[in-house]
């Protein structure tokens, strides 16, 4: 057997491939330049586009622009109510800002195990954690695959929650056949520039909830309203301007705008060829029974962001550390999604152990993610395939 390359060996691959990678063309490059010639660079028509562009797509009735995702998810919590003695389920597998966006708010993020199989939040480990205090739920839709929102929903509605869905990885996805930014009392959206679209940064709430909007777009802009019907002193002076609350400035751009416009032009191409490298892996490793493929819901039409390679230990002689290693060796750079929040060290300050969700510490163990975007082409899939393949040969219990 070829030795392996983090033996000494020769790699799959010359040069690397990285786990995400943004792909801009020549139409998102002009959609730039024409935002940055025009008198607008920020506060302009390329926001209104924007989020005209996201209320068609995600089926809202309306969409609010913002300068990340965490931001996003921040003014969606303030404007779910959630503040100090209230607490708020989410899921422990996700980026921290699905977690400090309660404790943003003076609430305590409450953490709900997830289903071992499909890696999302399981509404019945939600059940069993709502109490008196419980305000509202964070469901993730990790790796682009839609959560359970049928059940969680009645949840929601059954306790008088507040439904936020941090869409961050599921532009594109639908449920049901409805487009994910349409179901949750808010959702949240993420353009980092690995995500499915990018505007470099950005992010987004959809929400059908015409109060829910409006304090939205008061508290992406320092809580600063002109509309008469908020202020306290209203007058009908062409320059007057009033705050009314405690905002922030979560601005995005005019160019970041038009470039995300450019990018959504190509949501279906990007989500088409998502799906055929995922079908890739999910065939050619079915067959390799070291490594477990993540189900689906069939509930969920998925464009994926992150392909999540679990690796069986039980019929393994290395940890993941090693086999992440020699993914590394071989040219193909892996990335770990993620980290359980609570085991993070602030957390660990606040109070929060080991133990509470054994789904996903498990998960933890046992994850990786392997390189999935737009222009990842034919071969490099191939290469990928042949890495893991060599990498279970070598460690093959």
């Amino acid at each position: 057997m070829e030795q392996l390359a983090i033996f000494g060996g020769t790699p799959v691959r010359e040069t690397p491939i990285s786990y995400g990678k943004q792909f801009i063309d020549e139409d998102d490059i002009q959609a730039v330049v024409e935002a940055l010639k025009s008198d607008y660079l920020t506060g302009g028509p390329q926001i209104e586009e924007l989020e005209k562009r996201l209320c068609e797509i995600t089926g809202a009735k309306y969409a609010v622009a913002v300068s990340n995702g965490t931001a996003a998810l921040h003014l969606a919590a303030l404007t779910a109510g959630f503040s100090e003695g209230d607490e708020v389920i989410v899921s422990p597998i996700t980026f921290a800002a699905s977690a400090n966006c309660v404790l943003y708010c003076g609430a305590k993020p409450v953490f709900a195990d997830i289903n071992p199989e499909t890696y999302n939040i399981d509404p019945a480990c939600i059940e069993k954690l709502i109490t008196p205090r419980t305000k509202g739920i964070v469901a993730v839709d990790f790796t682009g695959q839609a959560v359970q929102l049928d059940e969680i929903r009645q949840i929601a509605r059954e306790h008088n929650l507040i439904l936020i869905e941090d869409a961050a990885h599921a532009i594109g996805t639908k449920y049901k056949g409805q487009p994910v930014g349409s179901i949750a009392d808010m959702t949240c959206f993420s353009f980092h520039p690995v995500k499915t679209v990018t505007g470099g940064e950005g992010g987004a709430i959809t929400t059908n909830n015409e109060e829910f909007y409006h304090r939205l777009m008061r508290l992406r802009t320092h809580g600063i309203t002109r509309n008469q019907a908020e202020m306290v002193h209203p007058t009908d002076a062409a320059w007057y301007n009033e705050q009314v609350e405690l905002g922030y400035n979560y601005r995005i751009t005019d160019f970041q705008a038009a470039l995300l416009c450019s990018q959504l032009n190509k949501l279906e191409r990007f989500s088409k060829r998502r799906r055929e490298i995922v079908e890739r892996y999910d065939r050619e490793l079915a067959g390799v029974p070291e490594v477990i493929v993540q189900k689906e819901i069939p509930e969920s039409d998925t464009t994926r962001h992150l392909y999540i390679l679990r690796l069986n230990l039980e019929k393994l002689t290395c940890d993941r550390r090693q086999f992440f290693d020699a993914m590394r060796a071989e040219n193909i750079c892996p990335q770990v999604h993620y980290l359980p929040v609570y085991w993070h060290s602030y957390y660990e300050k606040l109070g929060y152990r080991k133990g509470i969700c054994p789904n996903a510490e498990k998960l933890y163990d046992e994850i990786m993610s392997i390189p999935l975007f737009f222009s990842l082409t034919d071969k490099e899939v191939g290469d990928t395939i042949c890495a893991i393949k060599k990498i279970v040969a070598y460690y093959k219990a």
